[in-house]
């Protein structure tokens, strides 16, 4: 089943974010995906992740679709006017590339580029708005198109960030949902706990929250979380856990697996993955799920 249809179901949907490469070799991002094709329901590519020079996320996705893959294309606001926007989507559209989800992009001093500009001509709900005016037939400025696209479209919500009004992201999702977006795909979470208040404030049979589930690569790296990424709340038992193991890869691969599986136990949607270049841990969490 394609996503949507997946969504239309109400069938658990596994998403894997899939980097694209730095540079014009592709066959080791095909390699990873032909690994867990047959268990994954679409990959997510993202548009430069942390602001870092990469292929685009449109050229990424098309390179996964002409194997046979389906693809999720992130579009976001930092790199592009609203004329380069419209521009990829109508591509987009026309190479087959029918899932869409909206970011507003990290800030460039995140990157490898710090002398680059952010453009945010408009926002991820403007451009949600745009979206919809594309599909109905006219771009942002009225003008009628030579056929329309047909997306299923995404957005991101900071439901279960630490230090994040459960209120206010609602209100943020409904307005999101009221431009177009139809599912959401949430920051790392590591404390299902966190979302728990947002859920209450919204209608899941309506809404289809996906939480992302960060592979760790070592304890260095929780503890660089811990310590420096104040929105992402790390529980100590994790740390623990990792500081303990004799052998702390597997044991990062295994609470993955643990997050992931009570993501799908406690009633959501779905699941995405994200590894952060370490694709070839994949097959052994989607296997788990």
């Amino acid at each position: 089943m394609t996503l949507e249809q997946k969504f239309d179901s109400g069938a658990f949907v596994t998403l894997a974010e899939m980097e694209p490469p730095k540079g014009v070799d592709v066959a080791e991002m095909i390699g990873y995906a032909k690994r867990v094709k047959d268990r994954v329901t679409a990959f997510l590519i993202p548009e430069m992740n942390q602001a870092v020079m990469r292929m685009s996320a449109l050229g990424g996705a098309m390179v996964l679709q002409s194997q046979g893959m389906e693809t999720i294309m992130q579009i976001c606001c930092r790199d592009r006017n609203r004329l380069a926007l419209q521009g990829d989507l109508l591509a987009a559209g026309a190479c087959g590339v029918r899932n869409i989800v909206v970011v507003g992009g990290e800030d460039p001093s995140y990157g490898d580029h710090h002398q680059a500009r952010a453009v945010h001509d408009i926002t991820p709900i403007d451009l949600l708005k745009a979206i919809q005016s594309l599909q109905g037939g006219r771009d942002m400025a009225g003008v009628d198109l030579n056929g329309a696209p047909a997306f299923v479209v995404g957005s991101t919500t900071h439901a279960g960030a630490k230090g994040r009004s459960a209120e206010l992201e609602a209100e943020d999702l409904t307005q999101r949902a009221a431009a177009g977006a139809r599912f959401f795909i949430t920051p790392p979470i590591f404390d299902l706990e966190l979302i728990k208040p947002f859920l209450r404030r919204v209608d899941r049979q309506r809404t289809i929250i996906i939480p992302t589930v960060l592979l760790l690569k070592s304890l260095g790296m929780a503890r660089y979380i811990e310590r420096n990424m104040p929105h992402i709340l790390l529980p100590p038992e994790i740390i623990d856990r990792i500081q303990r193991a004799p052998d702390k890869v597997r044991e990062c691969v295994r609470i993955a697996v643990d997050l992931a599986s009570r993501i799908k136990a406690e009633g959501f949607r779905g699941v995405m993955l994200s590894t952060l270049g370490w694709e070839h841990k994949l097959p052994d969490i989607v296997e788990a799920v």
